[in-house]
């Protein structure tokens, strides 16, 4: 007999935009749970398996958040593919953690505009992702009409319907197929422009970071903040180079003392065409790994 429920979707309910709704204040707070918003995209429960795992703005998650999703995820799969409704604040984050730590069939949607709106497009979203999530093969964000390799894939509008994309580029192969905890673990994110403080680097490793990310200019120029990167290599913690610009990536051909070349040299990682936070969160998906071998 076929098994009629391999490629039944189980929905993840996170919170975000398509959640929310207006309170009192006419502030937007994720409110409705995942059987509301399955009623309002036409998409009966008895045809997939649905529960709410977090109710939040997904500016505020966390990587303890995160981990708990993580769980979710590779738990669900077991059933068939997954879809995932989440804020779109960090939605490549997230996207980032399930390609690198879980992989398979699991789709991120959200929304642009609350439920409550007069022309949400929450429900089409979820109904569009609820369609692909079958017939995929890797994370992706399925918004607006558009299906995106959850690798890469960057937020490029505030409020445009098409908020998502992905530049083509090669997908590394995933790190793990089961999540492996992320909570514990700090990576920062340092801008470099001028007027910078040479001195951030070595601040935030002061303050427990395990790894650091520079945004850096153009192709992957440090500036000032050329002396503590060179000091966190030579200290032997992992430095990630990603670009500010949103085109182009990372191609360290510069020279000098804050050049990417130099600092190349030393030890310094291109980002590629990754975004600052995407780098971040695949430093810490390594990171994550490399700590689980080792308590094993």
């Amino acid at each position: 007999m076929t098994d009629t429920t391999a490629d039944t979707p189980t929905v993840l309910a996170t919170g975000g935009t398509i959640s929310c709704a207006s309170d009192s204040h006419g502030d937007l707070v994720p409110t409705r749970g995942i059987r509301t918003l399955l009623h309002d995209a036409g998409i009966p429960c008895s045809s997939v398996t649905a529960r709410d795992v977090l109710r939040l703005d997904s500016s505020t998650m966390g990587l303890a958040d995160l981990d708990a999703l993580l769980t979710e995820i590779h738990a669900a799969q077991e059933h068939g593919p997954v879809v995932v409704t989440h804020g779109t604040d960090s939605m490549e984050e997230t996207a980032m953690a399930v390609d690198r730590l879980v992989g398979g069939r699991v789709v991120l949607t959200g929304a642009q505009r609350p439920a409550d709106d007069a022309s949400p497009d929450g429900p089409g979203n979820l109904r569009d992702a609820v369609a692909a999530a079958p017939r995929i093969d890797a994370p992706s964000v399925v918004f607006g009409g558009r299906t995106s390799p959850a690798y890469g894939v960057r937020k490029i509008h505030t409020t445009a319907d098409v908020a998502f994309d992905a530049p083509t580029i090669l997908r590394p192969a995933p790190l793990s197929v089961a999540p492996v905890p992320l909570d514990g673990l700090r990576v920062d994110v340092i801008a470099a422009y001028q007027g910078a403080d040479p001195a951030a680097v070595e601040s935030a490793l002061g303050a427990g970071a395990d790894g650091i990310v520079i945004a850096a200019f153009g192709s992957g120029n440090v500036g000032v903040l050329a002396d503590g990167v060179a000091d966190a290599l030579a200290d032997g913690f992992p430095v990630v180079v990603a670009s500010r610009v949103p085109a182009g990536g990372v191609q360290l051909v510069y020279g000098g003392a804050g050049g990417g070349r130099s600092l190349a040299r030393a030890g310094i990682r291109p980002a590629g065409e990754l975004t600052p936070p995407q780098a971040r969160m695949e430093l810490l998906c390594e990171l994550a790994v490399k700590r689980a071998q080792l308590l094993r």
